[in-house]
C-alpha cells in the first residue's frame, strides 16, 4: 500500500486532529524521521517544519485505515458478515494458575500468564506494557518490561490512556529482537498499518500482538482527581483495583465503592468515540473481562496466537473452559462490538 507524500498539516492535522479523531496513540511521533513532532497533552504537536515525507500519514491508524487490506494481510482473508467481532480461530475462557498473578491481575490474568510463559520459554525477550508508579496511582506509562517482575508489576487495567506505541523507541534503542506488544485496539491497528506499508525499523522486533478489549479510556484528572478524590473523598493510595462490571467498582483496602457508569462516562476521552474497534480485531490474541468474575475472555485470531496460547495451556500456565459456558459474555462481546462500529458511523454522519 502506497500513500502519496503529504504533509502532516494536510493529512493528520486536518483529517484527524482537527476532525476530533486523534486517539493520541503517538504513532506519528514515533515514525517521523525528522523529529518534527512531539507528544504533547496526548496529541502530536508540530515543533518544526514538516519535510513532507508522508510517513506519518502512512502509519496513523485514524487516517484512511484500509480495513479490508489489513484483514487480508493479517488473516489471509477478509472478515465475513457474521463475524461481529472480527476474524478469529477460537475463543475461550482462561484463568492464570499462578497465585502471584491472581493476586494482582484484573480478571483472569491471561495477559500476564501468556507474557510470563513467552518470556520463560525464550519466545520473547521483553514486552511493551502499561505500568503505573506509586506517586500517581493507576496513571499508566508506556514501559518495556524485560523481566518477570516487571511484567508482573504491570498487571491490571488502568483505564487511562497509555501511548504504548512510544515504547517502541526504547525497543530500538536497546536493540531488542523479540518483543510482545500489549495495547488497545487503536494501537494494534497502528502496528498493523506499519506492517502493511513496510516500516521495518519499527515493526520487525514485534513478534506478538496482544490486544485489549476497550470501550473507552478516561481522563485521569477528571475521574481520579476530580471525582474519586474530590467528590468522593477517597484517598487514591487506598485503591487496590478499578473494574467495570455494569458500573465502575473502586476496590479499596477494606471496602468497594461503586460509581454509576453514566457518572464515570462524563470523564471519558472524547477521542475514544472515534474508534470503531472494541475487541482489538487485528491482534494475534484479544483479551477482555466482558463482565466475568475471575476469568479472561480470550479471542485467538492468528496461527501465531493459537500456537502460543496452546503451548501456555499445555505448560500449565493457564486453565481454560469453553466460552459457551458464559453466553452472557459472548452476547456482551457482540453487543459492544456492534455498538462501537455503529457509534463511529453516527459520529461521521454528524461531521
Amino acid at each position: 500500500m502506497k500513500t502519496a507524500k503529504v504533509s502532516f498539516e494536510e493529512s493528520i492535522e486536518e483529517a484527524v486532529i482537527n476532525a476530533g479523531k486523534c486517539v493520541g496513540c503517538g504513532t506519528c511521533v514515533l515514525v517521523c524521521p525528522f523529529t518534527c513532532l512531539e507528544y504533547v497533552k496526548e496529541k502530536p504537536a508540530l515543533v518544526k517544519e514538516c519535510k513532507v515525507c508522508g510517513i506519518c500519514a502512512q502509519a496513523c491508524p485514524q487516517y484512511e485505515f484500509p480495513s479490508s487490506k489489513v484483514e487480508a494481510f493479517v488473516f489471509g482473508r477478509e472478515r465475513k458478515p457474521d463475524e461481529a467481532f472480527g476474524v478469529y480461530r477460537r475463543f475461550v475462557l482462561a484463568r492464570a494458575t499462578d497465585s502471584k498473578i491472581l493476586e494482582v491481575c484484573q480478571d483472569g490474568g491471561a495477559v500476564t500468564s501468556l507474557l510470563l510463559f513467552a518470556l520463560k520459554e525464550g519466545i520473547i525477550d521483553g514486552a511493551i506494557v502499561a505500568k503505573s508508579e506509586g506517586e500517581k496511582p493507576f496513571y499508566p506509562h508506556p514501559t518495556l518490561a524485560t523481566t518477570a517482575d516487571e511484567i508482573l508489576h504491570s498487571a491490571g487495567t488502568k483505564y487511562f490512556y497509555s501511548p504504548n506505541i512510544l515504547a517502541i523507541a526504547k525497543v530500538i534503542e536497546q536493540k531488542k529482537c523479540n518483543i510482545a506488544f500489549v495495547g488497545t485496539p487503536c494501537q494494534v491497528r497502528a502496528i498493523r498499518k506499519m506492517q502493511l506499508v513496510g516500516l521495518k525499523k519499527y515493526i520487525t522486533p514485534l513478534k506478538l500482538l496482544i490486544g485489549l478489549a476497550c470501550s473507552e479510556c478516561f481522563i485521569y484528572e477528571g475521574l481520579m482527581d476530580g471525582h474519586i478524590r474530590g467528590k468522593m473523598s477517597v484517598d487514591l493510595n487506598r485503591i487496590r483495583k478499578i473494574n467495570i462490571k455494569g458500573k465502575m467498582l473502586v476496590k479499596l483496602d477494606s471496602e468497594t465503592v461503586a460509581i454509576p457508569l453514566p457518572e464515570a462516562k462524563q470523564y471519558a476521552r472524547k477521542s475514544c468515540h472515534s474508534c470503531e474497534d472494541f475487541s482489538s480485531e487485528f491482534a494475534d490474541i484479544s483479551i477482555g473481562g466482558l463482565g466475568l468474575e475471575g476469568w479472561s475472555f480470550v479471542i485467538i485470531r492468528t496461527e501465531k496466537g493459537e500456537e502460543l496460547f496452546s503451548n501456555a495451556e499445555k505448560a500449565g500456565f493457564l486453565t481454560t473452559k469453553e466460552a459457551n459456558m458464559e453466553p452472557n459474555a459472548i452476547n456482551l462481546l457482540i453487543k459492544l462490538s456492534k455498538k462501537k462500529r455503529t457509534a463511529i458511523t453516527e459520529t461521521l454522519n454528524k461531521m
